[in-house]
């Protein structure tokens, strides 16, 4: 449903138990996009389809956000689309005597996630099935990413709103 309307999945959790559920849900549009606009829109598709299936029993709460800058890399491209950033990945299991890995991302090598560790020469590889969480670090070179491409969203709209006739 949600591909149907344009968007990603980034991630979906339902948390706490009880009368206190709350179901959050992090998408995208395919260019890594998601405005207030989107999130209304595909919080009200979700409802509609939660419902009608009686899907989740007792009352809940819903969020529909972006990823945000900070964000979770929950999807093998994610560790592409992101390369030459900051991350910070937990496992759920030991490699190399230890379950938290922080550095550069390199990219993924078939179902492998490949990681520069601080301080260390050699690039990490890191079955992508073992993550149990990544996300990116927020940096100064992370900010300047995300003006960057504000600022060139802001362009195209006002191109775009300078072509269009009155």
């Amino acid at each position: 449903m949600a591909e149907a309307a344009g968007y990603e999945i980034v991630r979906l959790r339902l948390m706490g138990g009880g009368r206190s559920r709350h179901l959050q849900i992090m998408a995208e549009s395919a260019d890594g996009e998601m405005n207030v606009e989107d999130c209304a829109r595909l919080s009200r598709a979700i409802l509609d389809v939660l419902e009608a299936a009686e899907a989740i029993l007792g009352d809940y709460a819903l969020e529909v956000s972006s990823p945000g800058i900070d964000r979770p890399l929950t999807r093998l491209k994610d560790f592409t689309t992101f390369a030459g950033l900051e991350a910070k990945i937990d496992l759920d299991r030991l490699a190399e005597g230890r379950k938290r890995f922080k550095g550069l991302l390199a990219g993924i090598k078939g179902e492998g996630v490949l990681i520069d560790l601080e301080g260390e020469d050699e690039t990490v590889e890191i079955p992508f099935a073992w993550i149990s969480d990544a996300k990116l670090v927020l940096t100064d070179q992370l900010l300047k990413r995300g003006a960057d491409k504000r600022a060139e969203r802001l362009q195209l709209e006002q191109a775009s709103s300078d072509a269009a006739p009155e």
